[in-house]
């Protein structure tokens, strides 16, 4: 004769099961919400609006005066011009409190970003992603869900680079694939916030 576990050890069992595949799920399934943030040159954008025409959306927070974040200037312009045919967004975002409009203005048109920078007064979708330090990498597909997070590359000093974590995850998201590596650890400088 079998004897069935109580009923109580039963459902515990159940509900650890499912609390379980929903704690693992909801990293994947978890969705952005929108914000709506002026770029240098005063105009309005909204995260949603880049779904247009988009495969996926890379999000940037980046510096002006960070030289981590500046040593990857080349580097960001050369990935738009790489993707951005292939239906990849890219956005920048800056976080930092004492780099002003006409600095963000200036030092995109001295660097030829080829993508909006947007300006996030007193840091707010910085805390709201949880935005640590520039450059700092979000990929996102079109329903606004995570699919990659961290660095660009491994090295400050691209000579040194032998690893090209974003370029990888934009390669699987373009061939259909899941994204093997899907968290790295960022580096560079600390964004400067606004007390609060």
């Amino acid at each position: 004769m079998i004897k069935l576990k109580p009923i109580p050890v039963i459902l515990g069992i159940i509900f650890t099961l499912l609390t379980g595949s929903m704690n693992a799920g909801d990293k994947v399934s978890a969705r952005f919400e929108n914000f709506t943030l002026k770029d240098y040159n005063g105009f309005e954008h909204s995260l949603y609006e880049y779904k247009k025409d988009a495969k996926a959306i890379v999000v940037m927070f980046i510096a002006t005066r960070c030289p981590i974040s500046n040593a990857y200037n080349e580097r960001m312009v050369q990935l738009v011009s790489d993707y951005e045919d292939k239906g990849v967004v890219f956005v920048g975002i800056n976080s930092n409190k004492q780099e002003d409009i006409d600095e963000i203005a200036e030092h995109a048109a001295e660097n030829m970003f080829d993508f909006d920078v947007l300006k996030d007064w007193n840091n707010v979708i910085a805390d709201k992603w949880n935005a640590k330090v520039t450059p700092e990498i979000f990929v996102l597909n079109t329903n606004f869900e995570l699919l990659y997070h961290g660095r660009i590359d491994n090295s400050r000093r691209e000579d040194e680079v032998e690893t090209q974590e974003l370029r990888r995850a934009l390669d699987e998201i373009l061939a259909g694939k899941e994204v093997s590596v899907r968290e790295t650890k960022a580096f560079g400088c600390t964004i400067k916030r606004v007390s609060k």
